[in-house]
């Protein structure tokens, strides 16, 4: 079923494209959603740009707005705050992503109820995806799916759809590439409706430079990852260090266990004070996670609550 056949003029959507140092590719962005969504709003929020993204952006027709609090995450927080939809389309300023797979995304949405539709990006072009990026995302999103569950496969493609319900209950807490793995984490742990459609992902336009750095970014997405798993996930976090230190423990007591009970004597007492500390350390971190895993229960039931509180997506269902 094609979006137009389904699509109501009331229906409020906006495109939200961040942008930095973008002149070169964000009036064909800008074009490309304007001919696929001709009824949307899309709001251009340039984060400090060096270059002449802001006046290229007007001149194409976009709502153009600032955010001065440098990094993707910060323009995030700003853009869900600041603009009322019902359905948003947040894409990257390089052009990229496919803008016709649009329609299959937001068809997805609104003929399910979805609160999040992730495009999963699909090339052969190494120039766009560089085999360090897709193996990268590879390990991380298997990180994430493996502790909060496997419902995407492409944790980091900055092309997704959200209802107004995810996105006035997204906390967003980050400050730059690593919002993408909070969004993710924010569906999987209110047990959202989501889905994902595949879209082309094609190599930045001649000009045109990447603002990622594939180490530095990727070991603060990393950080991310385990922050949040210990947020969420306490039990399973300290539930992992209770277990190292005691099997160091285990392995420096036996011995002096065992020559204890044959001679009656401690002949190593360091060696002893040792291990009963990391016994007593891993008792404690399986105490702080038992606790801290009630917290976190209440903490998800008062977000769950919030983001019940909040109009679910609109739905069409099909004839």
């Amino acid at each position: 079923m094609s979006l137009d056949s389904i699509f109501d003029p009331n229906l409020k959507i906006a495109v939200l494209i961040p942008c930095y140092n973008e002149e070169v590719s964000i009036a064909q962005v800008i074009s490309d959603f304007r001919v696929e969504l001709p009824n949307s709003l899309i709001y251009v929020y340039d984060n400090n740009s060096s270059d002449r993204t802001i006046q290229v952006a007007r001149e194409a027709g976009a709502i153009v707005r600032t955010e001065r609090m440098q990094g993707k995450g910060h323009v995030i927080r700003r853009m869900f705050a600041d603009i009322d939809a019902d359905y948003y389309v947040l894409v990257d300023g390089d052009a990229t992503y496919e803008a016709a797979s649009v329609s299959a995304m937001l068809d997805a949405a609104l003929t399910e109820g979805l609160d999040m539709v992730n495009g999963a990006r699909v090339t052969d072009r190494e120039a766009a995806y560089r085999p360090g990026h897709v193996l990268g995302n590879k390990v991380l999103t298997g990180l994430v799916t493996a502790v909060f569950g496997r419902r995407l496969s492409d944790m980091l493609s900055g092309y997704r759809v959200f209802s107004r319900r995810f996105v006035k209950s997204f906390p967003a807490l980050s400050s730059g590439f690593e919002t993408e793995t909070e969004f993710t984490v924010h569906a999987l742990e209110l047990g959202m409706p989501i889905g994902e459609i595949s879209t082309s992902y094609i190599e930045r336009l001649p000009g045109s430079t990447s603002k990622l750095s594939t180490y530095s970014d990727g070991v603060i997405i990393l950080k991310t990852i385990i922050n949040l798993i210990k947020q969420e996930r306490p039990l399973v976090f300290f539930s992992i260090f209770a277990f190292i230190f005691a099997a160091i423990g285990v392995i420096l007591g036996i011995p002096i266990i065992i020559n204890y009970i044959d001679t009656g004597f401690v002949p190593r007492l360091p060696t002893a004070l040792l291990a009963a500390s990391c016994m007593i350390i891993s008792a404690l971190s399986m105490v702080c996670g038992l606790i801290l895993d009630s917290v976190t229960l209440g903490r998800r039931e008062q977000k769950r609550m919030h983001y019940l509180a909040l109009p679910a997506p609109k739905q069409i269902t099909e004839k």
